[in-house]
């Protein structure tokens, strides 16, 4: 799971789920519509897998 929120993240914002330690690495502004593009993708994602 944790390759395919990684993927989304990247595809969407362009950044990593890594944590770095820096507020400017770690802390991003975002837009509803894009988290709530990314949470729906993560959904789907997640209906498709084993369990």
């Amino acid at each position: 799971m944790g390759k395919i929120l990684e993927k989304i993240a990247q595809d969407r914002m362009g950044i990593s789920l890594e944590q770095r330690g820096s507020d400017s690495e770690d802390f991003h502004d975002i837009s509803v519509w894009a988290l709530k593009e990314m949470l729906e993708k993560a959904y789907i994602a997640g209906q498709g897998m084993p369990k």
